[in-house]
């Protein structure tokens, strides 16, 4: 389980499926499965992205700024009855993020813009949120969708996923809808990225079995990519 309030250590890596496949079948030997994973082990993920009218979000993350914050409304597998509203911050290879259940009302509001509600509202983070749409002018930028396969190992708090099938509706300005309207933003159909998340340590154990001689760690941002066409 992530902890909330704390920094942790974040890896990523843009595999080939070659690797997936010799990776995922070293992992599976010593981690578990997700528990809301479903019968395939996978979900899917969409996240919603803010950002202001200058793409402070996007142009932090490009210019490399070593401390940077983003917000983004996330569910599962089209399922509306479970969103949350999360702040992701990053400082240099380490992460925290903090999140705050919403309604699908409350969610279908602000991205209509209609925010007067977040200001009373028994979350923090939604009324912080109310006052960067504000002094920010923060507004839902674009749609991120996914394939996540995850597994955990419980010494480190250890989780690692693999994510595929990355698609963005920047062209397409509707959220929330029946029938998402996307399209896919990896160079490859089959490029997947590796994910390794963990607290203090990395156990010796999941070091090796991640090991291959092609993968190298590297900057990798979803947002990014679904926004590099515009």
């Amino acid at each position: 389980m992530t902890k909330k309030g704390m920094y942790r250590h974040e890896l990523k890596y843009q595999i080939c499926p070659i690797d997936y496949y010799a990776i995922r079948q070293r992992l599976r030997q010593v981690m578990k499965s997700d528990e809301h994973v479903g019968a395939n082990g996978r979900y899917v993920i969409r996240s919603i992205y803010f950002d202001n009218m200058d793409d402070k979000a996007l142009r932090e993350k490009i210019n490399g700024v070593q401390k940077r914050e983003k917000f983004r409304i996330r569910y599962y597998n089209d399922d509306f009855c479970f969103i949350k509203l999360e702040k992701k911050m990053k400082f240099n290879s380490l992460c925290m993020k903090v999140d705050a259940r919403i309604t699908e009302g409350e969610c279908r509001a602000v991205l209509t813009g209609d925010n007067g509600w977040m200001l009373n509202h028994s979350s923090g983070l939604v009324q912080e949120l109310y006052c960067k749409m504000n002094s920010q002018q923060l507004r839902p930028k674009v749609m991120v969708s996914y394939v996540r396969e995850p597994y955990i190992y419980a010494a480190g708090n250890v989780r690692v996923t693999f994510d595929s099938k990355i698609r963005s509706t920047l062209f397409h300005r509707g959220f929330l809808e029946e029938t998402v309207a996307d399209i896919a933003v990896t160079d490859k159909p089959d490029d997947i990225i590796l994910e390794v998340k963990y607290d203090a340590f990395l156990p010796e154990v999941i070091q090796l079995l991640l090991q291959t001689e092609c993968i190298r760690h590297q900057s990798y941002s979803k947002y990014g990519v679904c926004r590099r066409f515009g």
